[in-house]
């Protein structure tokens, strides 16, 4: 007898009244007194819906006296059309909603569940293994509850999307919405990704039982999934725990840089971060770090992949068991020697004492924030609507500084309030950084990630050059930045005699190139990605907005003793390396196949196999396709850059020195698209240079993405 699943996601109704539902979506409790006649009754001594879908997956009796008792007709199983629980006479079965029930004799209803009661079938066998296995799984009553409801109301497409894929590491390691699924960050992914990340480690490291792990975590929360990142990263803490491998967890949120810091400064095999930084709200992450401090990447993020996949099923109750993070005598708290190491080497990027004059405000959209330490940032002030943790974000429109000045909105206000000159912004988990400044004639100019590069670029190698006069000295100085980042760090290292190399987009290139290059004695003064992420020196190989905003106080205040805006000193140094404009904006789209068939076009643009010749009318000279390892300025016709065929990355370089790029972005469901005029040093006709770069941004969105045909959504700024 089959429960009518057309009609699961009804009231429960028994004579014409509908019975009441519990809280977790569940209705629960039909006595049966007599054949035909029923009673409701709330079995109070289950206090959660999901305990009853425990009980149901470990165990269903069904007893001859079922038959006897409750001889029930197929209409009547159909009139109760919901879940209900079975008790007295009925001799304690549970029957929830999607369940079959063998009504028959005794033979093997106390055997396999499968046999006997088990979730209806929804026709797509891989569906019912993957909902059937989430539901033996997953212990937090809010996400099974979320998946129990989605099978009641027979919302296979939602079910198929979250349980029959997995997330995989992008440019920021794992980051999805958090709620129930194997392809979200909850409870159940995040137990999962630890064991495989302990299977792992355990095989490389011979000794990674004395040199355990850090975890780190951000302020977020989600109630309706019963998720937060500080639970997230201790059951991270308990799965390690639980295998006797040291801990250390930190015993409230950090920024993130502190999590590379730490594994570097503690010798940890590896680090791990709950964070998904600057996305919305409704996400979380799961970022990894390997032992020199970078973020994992190739082979490690395959390999850890694989080594999840080989055992999903926790391994014990222990992997849920929060309060281990406080029994055991492996777990450390590092907070307190990881804040004075990291301030005190900190300082080694102070190079000069002054005094801001009341120049700088500081404002942090959350607060990952640690001590200020730099005489630069004396005078700074904190937006006390932002100072403190808030999960929902309520005080801005996203948590993404990189927007500008429309969620910088009450940082401004303060500043105007105060009479302070400059607002210094971090993203939630403090790695990126936003600088505004106020302008001489009236409003704010809002710095682009670029921009600030060509900043922090030069003042790094500013004060570098006064401590080393010597030019030769200059033969082992690196500055790092991704290929869709400006070039203006390339026009510094070629009038200035330093080295200049590109990464794939994403720091964990960079993070893992300073480590190569520090092996062999060179020193790494400045790194950037164009999406306001810097690293000024080598402190932590990650972008840390911490540290950037103290050498961004710092030089403002050096600016200022000086006569000059950080505006004007910009101006300086485009004058004497050439002018860089740039535009980086981003269209949405939520459809993986528009995407393919977007950058399809592209590679056949001009028949099969054949780029675009031209843009905005002007010719195109280099087409670099990092997807396919394709580059036409190469006499081999590849790439120099490591292919990377899990996303899409085409870049073109024109006539008239613009280059131009489109990317599917790492994280988030966005085509990002990069230009810039890199003009020769001399070329001051800024007016001219921005009007060509306009129309040349306008016609690579208009020709080659074409946002109405594709119904893409355009950046709303």
């Amino acid at each position: 007898m089959v429960l009518d699943r057309k009609r699961v996601a009804c009231p429960l109704r028994v004579g014409g009244e509908v019975l009441p539902q519990v809280e977790e979506f569940k209705y629960l409790g039909v006595l049966f007194t007599s054949e035909g006649k029923m009673e409701r009754e709330i079995d109070r001594r289950i206090g959660a819906a999901s305990a009853v879908m425990r009980s149901v997956y470990r165990t269903v009796m069904v007893k001859k006296e079922l038959s006897r008792k409750a001889k029930l007709s197929k209409k009547s199983w159909r009139k109760m059309s919901g879940c209900v629980c079975m008790k007295g006479p009925a001799a304690g079965v549970c029957v929830l909603t999607g369940l079959s029930v063998s009504m028959g004799d005794d033979n093997g209803v106390n055997g396999d569940l499968n046999a006997n009661s088990r979730w209806q079938s929804t026709g797509d066998p891989q569906l019912d293994k993957a909902v059937q296995q989430w539901l033996s799984w997953d212990k937090n009553r809010w996400t099974r509850a979320q998946v129990e409801s989605l099978v009641a109301a027979g919302r296979l497409d939602d079910l198929r999307m979250r349980l029959c894929s997995r997330m995989s590491f992008g440019t920021a390691g794992l980051r999805a919405p958090m709620g129930a699924g194997f392809n979200r960050i909850n409870d159940l992914t995040v137990i999962q990704s630890t064991q495989g990340l302990y299977s792992y480690l355990c095989r490389y490291f011979a000794d990674f039982s004395s040199r355990g792990v850090v975890v780190g975590f951000d302020t977020r929360g989600q109630e309706e999934s019963g998720c937060s990142s500080e639970r997230l990263a201790k059951l991270t803490a308990a799965v390690m725990l639980s295998r006797d491998i040291p801990v250390h967890l930190f015993s409230t949120f950090v920024p993130t840089p502190y999590v590379p810091y730490a594994v570097k400064k503690l010798g940890a095999a590896a680090g791990v971060m709950i964070t998904a930084s600057h996305n919305p709200k409704e996400d979380n992450g799961y970022k990894v770090y390997w032992c020199n401090g970078a973020q994992i990447s190739s082979p490690h993020d395959k390999e850890i992949l694989r080594s999840i996949e080989e055992q999903l099923e926790p391994w014990s109750d222990s992997c849920w068991e929060e309060e281990l993070v406080e029994s055991s005598s492996l777990r450390t708290d590092p907070l307190t020697q990881i804040n004075s190491c990291y301030m005190d080497e900190l300082r080694s990027l102070c190079f000069h004492s002054l005094s801001t004059h009341r120049s700088t405000a500081s404002a942090m959209i959350s607060s990952s924030r640690p001590s200020k330490p730099s005489a630069s940032l004396r005078q700074s002030q904190s937006v006390p609507e932002q100072k403190d943790p808030d999960p929902n974000f309520s005080s801005v429109r996203c948590p993404n500084p990189e927007e500008g000045e429309s969620v910088l909105e009450l940082s401004l206000r303060l500043a105007e309030k105060e009479n302070a000159r400059i607002v210094l912004a971090t993203d939630p988990d403090a790695d990126r950084l936003a600088v505004a400044e106020k302008s001489h004639g009236c409003g704010w100019k809002v710095f682009t990630g670029n921009e600030l590069a060509a900043l922090l670029g030069w003042w790094m190698f500013f004060n570098w050059k006064e401590a080393h006069p010597d030019p030769s000295d200059s033969e082992k100085v690196y500055m790092l930045a991704t290929t869709v980042s400006s070039k203006i760090l390339q026009a510094f290292a070629r009038i200035e005699g330093f080295h200049f190399e590109e990464t794939l987009p994403g720091f964990k290139w960079i993070g893992n190139r300073i480590h190569e290059l520090s092996k062999t004695g060179n020193t790494i003064i400045f790194s950037f990605e164009e999406s306001i992420g810097f690293l000024c020196g080598s402190l932590v190989p990650e972008k840390d907005g911490v540290s950037s905003a103290v050498v961004v106080a710092e030089m403002a205040a050096y600016l200022h003793n000086k006569n000059l805006s950080l505006n004007q000193q910009l101006h300086n140094i485009y004058q004497t390396y050439g002018y860089h404009m740039s535009k980086t904006s981003y269209v949405i789209c939520k459809d993986p196949p528009t995407i393919q068939k977007i950058f399809s076009r592209i590679r056949n643009f001009d028949g099969e196999g054949s780029y675009p010749k031209t843009c905005g009318g002007i010719q195109i000279i280099h087409i670099r396709d990092v997807t396919t390892g394709y580059d036409s300025s190469q006499p081999d016709l590849r790439s120099v850059l490591p292919v990377t065929r899990s996303s899409q990355m085409i870049t073109f370089t024109l006539q008239n020195g613009v280059v131009a790029t489109l990317r599917t972005s790492g994280t988030e469901p966005k085509i990002k698209y990069y230009t810039e005029y890199c003009a020769a040093p001399g070329n001051s006709e800024a007016g001219a240079l921005e009007e060509e770069l306009r129309n040349i941004t306008a016609a690579l969105l208009d020709e080659f993405l074409e946002p109405e045909r594709n119904n893409l959504i355009r950046r709303c700024v």
